[in-house]
């Protein structure tokens, strides 16, 4: 007499023995080279834009955005323009923030980038004038207050 052991061993060898063959899968993958346009967001502070909303703009139509994405962690957003050529338009957007881009892609299929999509921030000339102009409205404010004001009597 076997022992409960020793049945439940068998059961299971005869599981094993009498089931038909395993049927597997298997995967394939198709690798092609394509030309893609590679998109790096960051702030002017260097941080990247992460999870920012990215539209672009095919060249026959540029109210519609062709497609709509998001950037990864790192700021980055890549794509492959189908075959029209023109000027895209690239813009990303993130809490009020954005900037525009344009890629020239041309009738052979080259890429063109006319403006990078990133930010460059204030020029030393544009914050010089921010500066003057503050300094301005403040001379002429303290100007205002500072001034006698004399009184009429009709």
């Amino acid at each position: 007499m076997l022992s409960a052991t020793a049945k439940s061993m068998t059961a299971w060898l005869a599981a094993l023995l009498l089931a038909g063959p395993a049927i597997a899968h298997g995967a394939f993958v198709d690798v092609t080279a394509v030309d893609a346009i590679g998109i790096d967001a960051r702030y002017d502070t260097g941080e990247p834009m992460a999870q920012a909303q990215v539209s672009i703009f095919a060249p026959d139509d540029p109210a519609q955005p062709w497609l709509v994405g998001q950037t990864d962690a790192a700021g980055r957003f890549v794509f492959t323009p189908d075959d029209r050529a023109g000027r895209w338009a690239i813009q990303v957007r993130q809490a009020g923030h954005g900037a525009m881009g344009y890629v020239t892609v041309g009738a052979d299929g080259t890429h063109n980038v006319v403006m990078n999509a990133a930010g460059a921030g204030l020029s030393w000339a544009q914050r010089l004038l921010m500066v003057a102009c503050v300094l301005w409205g403040a001379v002429g404010t303290a100007l205002f207050f500072k001034r006698n004001r004399q009184t009429t009597v009709v």
